[in-house]
């Protein structure tokens, strides 16, 4: 009976555990209408040079958030690899969390795949950060992204 009580109190932690790691991950997350990821886009067509909104009936979630796709075959190639196909950086502004650290909402129609992922970019009153990251090295501001974006998750 003591080893049942351990086993269910041990499950129960790793259930909470569980729970505070995903509103932590939703929550860093640019979403959009409470939990739409993308803006509502098919992260797969990014792949795919066309990028495309999706239909809000075909749809999965990953890590809190609502992902919509233009066609099944996009839907299931999200789900075998969600990682490969979500935003970099939460959806967040790639230049301005590598320039800066900071969480800045984007134009998801300015976009670049760089080293096999999906950067998203602030383009709006005259200032269009994907020029400013080809300008100042992408390379290098992709390399310093990763750690600022770590250490939001780290939060």
């Amino acid at each position: 009976m003591k080893k049942y009580i351990i086993f269910l109190l041990s499950l129960f932690s790793i259930l909470l555990v569980s729970q505070v790691s995903y509103s932590q991950i939703k929550s860093d997350l640019n979403l959009e209408k409470g939990d739409v990821a993308v803006g509502g886009y098919d992260p797969v067509s990014y792949f795919e040079n066309k990028v495309e909104k999706g239909d809000r009936h075909i749809t999965t979630v990953y890590q809190g958030a609502h992902y919509y796709f233009v066609s099944q075959k996009h839907l299931e190639a999200f789900k075998a690899s969600p990682q490969k196909y979500s935003p970099a950086y939460g959806g967040w502004c790639a230049y301005a969390m590598g320039a800066k650290g900071d969480k800045v909402d984007v134009n998801y129609e300015t976009y670049k795949i760089q080293n096999g992922r999906l950067f998203l970019f602030y383009n709006k009153f005259f200032s269009n950060t994907l020029e400013d990251w080809e300008e100042e090295g992408a390379e290098r501001l992709e390399k310093q992204a990763d750690k600022n974006w770590k250490k939001y998750l780290a939060q």
